[in-house]
């Protein structure tokens, strides 16, 4: 159980600690082969490449999970408390159908690429694997919305206590 709570708590910022790692080090290893040994590398533009989409769509995932992902809150001013509660659950429902959206078409287009076998150039990376960026970072992105609906639900329906501020109001506190 404690394996689980701290996958649930952790699982994003790895992810994006192991990639921007590599992508840094990568980068600094370019630098220091052109301005020091006026010699490049065929690869590591590519590689940091690769490693920045994956870090854009964990990093969609990660937004999520800490409510900071950037939306449009000017309907939510409208509003108080329940019919607040309910305009972020729909809005929440939606951003899942696009999770949905691109976790299927592209798990497909990553799918066909692993099948025909394209690579990239420099470094022979499978390009189906460049591609499951978008499904992977859209399904850890779909596991997060879920936990906020049943809480927002819970919440609608009285159970657990929820705070839902506009953007505007979480300024105003600061």
């Amino acid at each position: 159980m404690k394996v689980l709570k701290w996958l649930d708590d952790h699982t994003e910022e790895v992810i994006l600690g192991v990639f921007s790692v590599i992508m840094v080090a990568v980068i600094f290893l370019q630098v220091i082969m052109r301005y020091v040994f006026d010699n490049s590398l065929s690869w590591s533009e590519e590689l940091a490449r690769y490693c920045f989409i994956w870090l854009v769509y964990i990093g969609i995932s990660y937004g999520v999970k800490k409510q900071r992902h950037i939306k449009v809150d000017v309907l939510l001013l409208l509003f108080k408390d329940k019919a607040r509660l309910i305009f972020t659950i729909i809005s929440n429902l939606l951003f899942l159908f696009f999770c949905l959206f691109v976790i299927k078409y592209g798990s497909d287009i990553a799918f066909k690429l692993l099948e025909w076998g394209q690579k990239s150039p420099a470094n022979q990376i499978p390009m189906g694997l460049v591609y499951l960026a978008a499904p992977v970072g859209m399904g850890l992105t779909a596991i997060r919305i879920i936990q906020h609906l049943v809480k927002q639900i819970r919440g609608l329906l009285g159970f657990e206590e929820i705070d839902i501020k506009t953007t505007q109001e979480k300024l105003q506190e600061e």
